[in-house]
Formats: C-alpha cells, structure tokens, sequence
C-alpha cells in the first residue's frame, strides 16, 4: 500500500476562494492577500494544531514548542477555546478525544459527554399536552445534563500529559484576565444569541456592556469570573469543579433557578475510556469515537456502503456519486433512529451495523436513478455477530501521536445562561435526548427508546473525531461541528482524499451535501453544477440550498511533512504548525 491517495496531489492548485463575510449590516468585502493565506494548506515539520480559533491554535503549538506532547496541546486548547469560542469551547458542556500513540500504534477513545442529572425522569419534558416543552428542555437551566469537560481533560493528561498540569491552564488564564480581541464570528454570534442570552444577568454582565450594547470587532472581551475559575482548577484540579468552590457555586445557581444538578451529581460524574470503532476503508484503517457517539458507528457503516461504487470513476460531487450518498446517508440514519444510545443502558449492535455483508445488502437497495422516499425506508435488521455549536480541533506532534476532540454546548452557547459566579455557560445537552420517542431535536432527529432520557445517562450524539491510519499510523486527523451533519461532513473529507484524491485544502473547499432521512431533502451547499442538480431532481430528490455545512479542523501527516487546514465556511480558524 503506498500513500499516493492522500499524498499525490498534495500541491495540486486550490481553485476554490471565498472573497466576502458577513458583517452586521450585510456583506462586507476581505482584503484578496489575508484570504489567499487561508485557503492553501499550511505545512510544518514538527507539530501542529488546527482550531477554529486562532489564538488557541497558537495556544496549541506553543505548547508543543515548550515540549508537550499531542495530549497537553489538546488539553491546553479545550480550555483555551473555553475563553475565545465561547460558542463551543467550554467547561460547562462535554464531548469526545481520540488519542493515538505512535510507539505502539495504539488508539483509545476518551468519554466526556454529559449526563442527566439524577433527579431526571423519563417524561420530564412533556408538557400537559404529552408535547415536548421546548423552553424547558433547550433554555432553562434544566436544559443542562452534568458537565465532563474539566473531567474528560484532566483523565486524557493524567494518562497521557507530559508537561505540568497548571502550564496546560496558564495561557486560557492569561487569556480571560487581559482579555481577548472581538472577532467579526464572535460578535455577529453575540449579536444573534442576545435575546435568550440578555435575560440572565451573569450572561448579560460579560458578554454584553454596562448599557445593553454588543461588543464590536476589536474590542476587548475579559472574563474575570472565568479567569477565577480556571485558576481554581489549575491549582486544585477536577477536585474545584465537581465538588469544591465552583461546584457549590454552580449548585447554588441551579437551585435558585429551578435546576436539576446537585452536588451528589458533579461528585459522582465520572469520564469512561473506551475502544474506538474500527473500520476498512479501500486499504486503509478508519478509526472513530463508539456509542454514545453515533459518528463513528454510521460513518464506517456509510463508508462500507460506499466501497461498493466506483466513486473515482464517476467523479466527485456529480450526479452519480450525490445520489448514491443521499441514498446511504438515508439508510444510516434511518438506523441511528432505532439503535443508538448509551452502551451503558443499551445494547448497540455495533458489528452488525459495521459490518461489510450488511453495508453490502444496503447498498444493493439503492436503484441507480430514483431517489427513494424518506416513507418507505424503515430501519434496517443487522445481524449481531457478538449545536448547533460544537467545535473540533485536530493536534499532532513531532513524534506522529494525535489527537482528535470533538466538544460542545450543544447550542451556540450553550442554554445562553452562565452560573452565576463561575464565568461558565451551561449546555443545554439534554435535548439531544428523545425526550418523546418519533419527536424531533432541535437538528430534525427522530430518536427512540434506545436514546430515551434516565438518570445517568448520556444522550447520543453526532460528534466524529476521526483518524485514518495507514500502516498503523495517523495520516488524517479530521473532525466537524454541526449536529446532525457532523457524520456526513466527516464522511465527505475522507472520500474526497481517498477516492478523489484531492489535498486537504481541497477536500475541504469542495461543496457539501447531507441527508438524514427525515426530513426527507438533500440539503446542497452552493457551488454544485446544474446539470448534476438537474439530475438529481429528476431522480426524485427534493434538493434544498442552505448554509453552509460543517466547519472542519482537519491534518494530513505525510513523509513531507504535516499539512493542515482550517476550514474557510466560519472565520477566524488557523492551521498553526512549526
């Protein structure tokens, strides 16, 4: 096996430049020269970290300069991004690491998705009327299920870390106490989210001014309540958060406002390693986060599927290959619909949805030119053989260990509300619960018993770090935001370098579809020909244009060298290396 998909191309031309953003007002124009400079691949030698912010990529390979490995510049990140993505990055949500040794080519799975509260039951969010109350359940401060970020990174560098704990939270600290610089993605966020945000005083009091008004691009944003907090936790570690100052805080918080977090809930958290999800993919070793992500079990299900066609042949993003997607994605989540939850309190059959004779009776379903309807597809029978905000960020260091962390919450800032006194947002995770089976989340999802809201439990989710090995090695590193397009943005990334052979600048230009069954539209970014749309709406797909789909943090180790992009459809990413 040779590299010559992921590598023959590599400085192939990138024909692809996005020339304007949004501003408040409508579309402002960007200097062509700073543009150019983010739509090519970055390369470095010896280390790299690619966020969707800036400074804490430099956060990231600072710390690989100061001797750190993948996983301290990992943790660095999460509470770098914590400050300057308030979006996403986060104490208070929860998420998923992939951590890969290079030595011995080992991969482990690192759980730190939340949990309901124990005082959850399983109609809480029903209404009088057996409807889903959708204030109580995505914006209030029973939204929120127990945070795992504080947890999840501090277990990845107590097995992992090699530099001091209080270094890895020294630069997110200097970062909330001297403040950060507005960006244009930060202040239109701030400016969209205010209503929900403005009614709680601790979120009005830090993300908004004394009168009322937004921060502008430029402005100083300080988080002194944050700084406090990560202090506490640099100098005491976990301990701060899930059972000392913060933690009473915290609780204090929810019991004045009708929460349903304790301090036995914080106390008993506890974060769970895992086996990743192993897959073949055209001679290369697919490896992504197990239940309760669903990413990486659909994502080897679809590629299976894929394997099947000669994608190459037909050429990316034409008629054939978008059809032949759509249909699969259609198939795949028909079955997360049915099968995925916490493996905890639900027996998922994994290898039978993962496995090749299954993908290989799905894909002889798919009629070359008719699209068939969302009503007559109903979960699949595999056999058992035994928000919209969330961010990712991608790390490898100089000896080929990487990292991959998808966290989130859930919405862009979570719940909106911040406990009073901690600096921190709350997520409002729990509406990736089906808190009524056949009723949809926020992100159109239909979910069943299997994913049904109890005590303890973590509710599915769509986030997908991913590597793909060669010869046992990380050659891609790659993972999105985007609920419930997360899975097919990462699919697409990984058939763009290997079946298409594009660079990773490309893969990641290239536009975007998704289908997630119901409802029952292939959604297209802008950029696909006309014919091909043409086609695929006489083949009977319902074709929508919408936003853009996904936001990937993506690295491509080769024997040249790492090479690195952050995605161009959110500004103010960077692929950061040295």
């Amino acid at each position: 096996m040779t590299l010559s998909p992921l590598v023959c191309r590599w400085f192939g031309p990138i024909l692809l430049a996005i020339c304007a953003v949004y501003s408040g007002a409508g579309r402002c124009d960007v200097a062509l020269p700073s543009l150019l400079d983010r739509v090519h691949p970055v390369m470095a030698r010896n280390g790299m970290a690619v966020t969707q912010d800036a400074l804490a990529s430099q956060v990231g390979v600072e710390i690989l300069r100061q001797g750190g490995n993948a996983v301290d510049a990992a943790v660095a990140v999460g509470f770098a991004l914590a400050v300057t993505l308030p979006q996403a990055g986060n104490l208070g949500g929860g998420g998923f690491m992939l951590v890969h040794h290079a030595a011995n080519k080992q991969t482990e799975a690192i759980d730190f998705r939340e949990t309901a509260p124990a005082a959850i039951r399983r109609d809480f969010y029903l209404n009088d009327k057996g409807e889903v109350d959708e204030t109580r359940i995505r914006y209030s401060h029973q939204a929120a299920g127990v945070p795992g970020t504080v947890a999840g990174l501090a277990i990845a560098h107590g097995r992992h870390g090699r530099l001091p704990w209080f270094r890895l939270l020294a630069p997110a600290i200097q970062l909330a106490e001297q403040g950060i610089p507005v960006n244009l993605d930060l202040a239109l966020s701030l400016h969209e989210a205010r209503e929900r945000m403005a009614r709680w005083p601790a979120s009005r009091a830090i993300f908004f001014k004394s009168d009322g008004s937004g921060y502008q691009p430029g402005e100083l944003l300080r988080q002194t309540d944050l700084a406090a907090s990560l202090k506490l936790i640099a100098e005491q570690g976990p301990p701060a958060f899930y059972e000392g100052e913060i933690a009473r805080r915290l609780v204090a918080d929810m019991q004045a406002n009708g929460g349903l977090i304790t301090a036995d809930d914080l106390k008993n958290y506890r974060v769970v390693v895992r086996e990743p999800v192993r897959g073949r993919y055209r001679g290369y070793e697919i490896v992504s986060m197990p239940p309760p992500s669903s990413g990486g079990v659909h994502l080897i299900q679809l590629l299976n599927m894929l394997e099947n066609w000669p994608l190459a042949e037909w050429g990316a993003n034409s008629a054939a290959v978008v059809h032949r997607l759509a249909e699969a994605m259609k198939l795949a989540y028909a079955d997360r619909s049915e099968y995925l939850g916490d493996p905890d309190f639900v027996k998922v059959p994994v290898a039978g949805l993962t496995s090749k004779a299954y993908a290989k009776e799905l894909a002889a379903r798919i009629e070359p030119n008719r699209a068939r309807p969302a009503a007559e597809i109903k979960p699949g029978q595999p056999r058992q053989h035994e928000s919209e905000q969330t961010t990712h960020y991608s790390v490898i260091d100089r000896d080929g260990n990487a990292v991959a962390v998808t966290y989130t919450l859930n919405f862009s800032y979570g719940s909106g509300i911040v406990a009073a006194g901690t600096g921190i947002l709350l997520n409002n995770e729990m509406d990736d619960f089906a808190a009524k089976p056949g009723a949809p989340n926020a992100y159109g999802l239909i979910g069943g018993d299997a994913n049904a809201v109890a005590p303890g439990k973590r509710p599915l989710s769509s986030m997908s770090p991913t590597f793909v090995l060669e010869d046992g090695q990380a050659v891609l590193v790659t993972g999105s935001p985007g609920g419930s397009r997360i899975i097919t943005t990462v699919l697409q990334i990984v058939s763009n370098i290997i079946d298409h052979q594009m660079n990773i600048a490309e893969a990641t230009l290239a536009p975007r579809m998704h289908h997630q069954w119901l409802p029952d539209e292939l959604r297209l970014e802008e950029g696909f020909s006309p014919d091909s749309v043409r086609l695929l709406r006489e083949w009977g797909h319902t074709v929508v244009f919408k936003e853009a789909i996904g936001d990937t943090q993506s690295i491509v180790r080769t024997p040249a060298g790492l090479y690195g992009f952050s995605d161009t459809r959110r500004p103010g990413g960077l692929a950061a290396g040295y």
